[in-house]
């Protein structure tokens, strides 16, 4: 079962680091690996109750995450999404596409995948879109088109 808010602040946490780092978020996914992940999601209620700041700076020490130079941040001519909303769109879409498969594995796939990249452009408008469009279009392997 997929405790939804433990996964939701995983996902978070990976987009901050990926912004402070300025990795992709599939090399910060990879980077902390995936024993490290179930760390964070086993223990996500503990960690939630420090600033984010500092666990990501506590993980990107301890995995020693180098700087990268991926600034979709600086690259959006709109407003930024934060942190925390881009988490829950990858949150929910894990949610939607696990089929009951373990969160953390799915986490890694979902984030090693085309998807990940595709939500990370700021200035297109899918990581807004309606969940099962995203779900859908992750189990297609392609923006759908109406």
């Amino acid at each position: 079962m997929i405790e939804y808010n433990d996964l939701f602040y995983v996902c978070s946490l990976v987009e901050y680091i990926g912004r402070e780092r300025k990795l992709r978020r599939s090399e910060v996914v990879a980077g902390l690996g995936e024993e490290t992940l179930r760390r964070i999601y086993r223990h996500a209620d503990v960690f939630h109750c420090e600033p984010i700041a500092k666990v990501a700076a506590d993980f990107i020490e301890l995995r020693s995450l180098p700087e990268g130079d991926f600034d979709n941040v600086a690259a959006c001519r709109y407003a930024v999404p934060s942190y925390w909303d881009i988490g829950a769109v990858h949150a929910r879409l894990i949610e939607d596409v696990a089929d009951g498969a373990d969160p953390v594995a799915k986490l890694v796939e979902v984030y090693s995948s085309w998807m990940s990249d595709a939500l990370s452009r700021f200035n297109s408008d899918l990581y807004y879109q309606p969940r099962a469009y995203l779900a859908e279009c992750y189990r297609a392997g392609t923006i759908l088109v109406a």
